[in-house]
């Protein structure tokens, strides 16, 4: 796997993982209710700025603008409701009494849940290093959850693995309309969750926070949650659900540095076993490789491309050919062999 074709998923990590430990500490101010509506929020408005200037800067241009069909909506609702609701709630509240560091390697769960749901349940294809690396990591959260002296997972770590759970939902679902336009889909996914936590906070009595609070969860969700899942919808469209979620595994190495930098602290035995069986997980990831013949029916849709090996076609336009675009178009059946993963345009049977 290339740099370019992981830098979307990597990127999408870095800012998600850098966002949950500064999450717990505006957690200390902001009920998790509240604080999950502003993150979304802040998600969701700052997404529709930027689709509001990208509209001006492309007046003019031959562009399709594309909407999600309607029998794609149960999909769209589904992802809202475990990944822009279920899931921002449990971690909130499980970052109540789990410190930063441990809560952001617990994340990796996200991308253990998303794979085996990918497996199972959607069938997507899956090599032996990806499980053994999978494999790995869920070891290394189990370790980190297990609480020293107990028998049993601590209730806050329970309830960051769910918020794990409901976003591997999410994720799988999102598959399903990632050939759309991936920062409108990450803007209403943002704009319905937030209103919809932002609204039940209040009705249970929490009261807006004070301007500078508010404007800084705002910023913090444009960037860890809007920003972050513009560009994840991009990995899955182009790495499938698995092999994204594998490389998302990387996002609480991120939260780590920040949690240590926040909360200075000399880590337990089992974090650093945990971490490193996750690490060595994630390098399985990494160096996966995926080569075979395979055929590309006969189809005709319309998608954000560039003219890579899939689209060598002509256009009745003008267009400049270094920028990705949108339109009708056709493909031909076509029998070959490349690296390849299960993106849009490689969703086949092995």
């Amino acid at each position: 796997m290339s740099i370019e074709a992981a830098a979307p998923a990597l990127i999408s990590a870095a800012l998600f993982g850098a966002t949950t430990p500064i999450a717990k500490l505006l957690g200390v101010q902001i009920p998790p209710l509240m604080l999950a509506g502003l993150l979304y929020l802040g998600s969701g408005v700052g997404l529709a700025v930027l689709i509001a200037i990208r509209g001006l800067r492309r007046r003019g241009r031959h562009v399709v603008r594309l909407r999600i069909p309607k029998d794609e909506w149960p999909w769209l609702f589904g992802a809202i409701a475990t990944g822009g609701v279920i899931g921002p709630v449990l971690l909130m509240t499980g970052l109540q009494t789990v410190d930063g560091a441990s809560a952001s390697l617990l994340l990796n769960c996200e991308g253990v849940l998303t794979a085996l749901i990918a497996w199972w349940v959607f069938r997507e294809n899956a090599d032996a290093s990806i499980v053994a690396g999978m494999g790995l990591i869920l070891l290394g959260g189990v370790l980190l959850a297990w609480q020293p002296g107990r028998l049993a997972l601590s209730s806050g770590a329970l309830l960051i693995v769910g918020a794990c759970l409901a976003w591997a939902i999410d994720n799988n679902l999102t598959r399903k309309l990632s050939s759309n336009d991936a920062m409108s889909i990450a803007c209403v996914k943002g704009l319905a969750a937030g209103l919809c936590n932002a609204t039940i906070a209040l009705a249970q009595g929490v009261s807006w926070p004070g301007l500078s609070l508010v404007a800084t969860t705002l910023a913090v969700g444009f960037a860890g949650y809007g920003f972050s899942l513009v560009l994840f919808v991009i990995a899955l469209r182009t790495l499938g659900t698995a092999r994204t979620g594998a490389y998302f595994s990387v996002a609480p190495l991120f939260g780590v540095v920040v949690a240590l930098l926040v909360w200075p602290a000399v880590p337990h035995a089992t974090f650093w076993i945990a971490a490193s069986l996750m690490a060595v997980g994630v390098w399985l990831h990494l160096r996966e490789r995926h080569t075979h013949p395979h055929t590309h029916e006969q189809a005709e849709h319309a998608h954000p491309h560039v003219h890579d090996m899939h689209h060598r076609h002509d256009h009745g336009f003008d267009w400049d050919d270094d920028d990705g675009h949108t339109h009708v178009h056709s493909h031909a059946r076509l029998t070959h062999a490349h690296p390849h993963y299960p993106d849009a345009q490689h969703r086949h049977t092995h």
